[in-house]
């Protein structure tokens, strides 16, 4: 298994030219910036697509969440999640983290974190233009002043697929309830 390394917005100007600290604590981890673009959600799905990103099924939907997210598969076992969120009319913001993919058990308790640069790369390369907003500011960041470098270890424990756990259990329980059937 492979780490995962980033780097990470750490401190920023905004068009004030005030500077200010993206915020991390140890609960939540890194603060969450978000890329805001002026492009339609079909063509941004279009995009995304192309690069090879698909439909996520299960998940933890936000409160202003456009349809389902879209995951990209990294290096075993990590995966980019993208969720296209609304924001004022013609604007859509685009947030993104790195966890360990949805295959696996330890999807549910492991570290992750928000990436920036890896969507900004994807929107340049399709050259759609774009502004980073500051939630917790509410301001639109202007520059990009130095970065937090950023590693998530694998799991302690190598990670368990957990579709073929759950066909390994039916079958046994499938066996044990037809044995019981016959005892009867």
């Amino acid at each position: 298994m492979v780490e995962f390394f980033t780097t990470y917005p750490k401190t920023v100007s905004f068009l004030d030219g005030v500077r200010g600290k993206v915020k991390v604590d140890k609960i939540n981890g890194v603060e969450q910036l978000t890329i805001v673009v002026k492009k339609s959600v079909d063509e941004l799905l279009r995009i995304f697509s192309k690069e090879g990103f698909t439909h996520v099924k299960f998940e933890h939907k936000l409160a202003l969440q456009i349809g389902h997210g879209l995951s990209l598969r990294l290096k075993k076992p990590w995966e980019m999640h993208v969720r296209l969120l609304e924001m004022k009319k013609g604007l859509v913001a685009i947030q993104a983290e790195v966890e360990v993919s949805r295959d696996y058990l330890q999807h549910l308790f492991c570290q992750r974190t928000p990436v920036f640069y890896e969507i900004e790369t994807l929107l340049r390369k399709h050259q759609i233009e774009y502004r980073i907003w500051n939630e917790r500011i509410k301001r639109y960041v202007r520059a990009v002043v130095d970065n937090y470098k950023i590693q998530l270890k694998t799991p302690n424990f190598p990670v368990l697929a957990w579709k073929p756990m759950v066909f390994v259990i039916a079958t046994i329980g499938g066996l044990y309830l037809f044995k019981y059937l016959l005892t009867i």
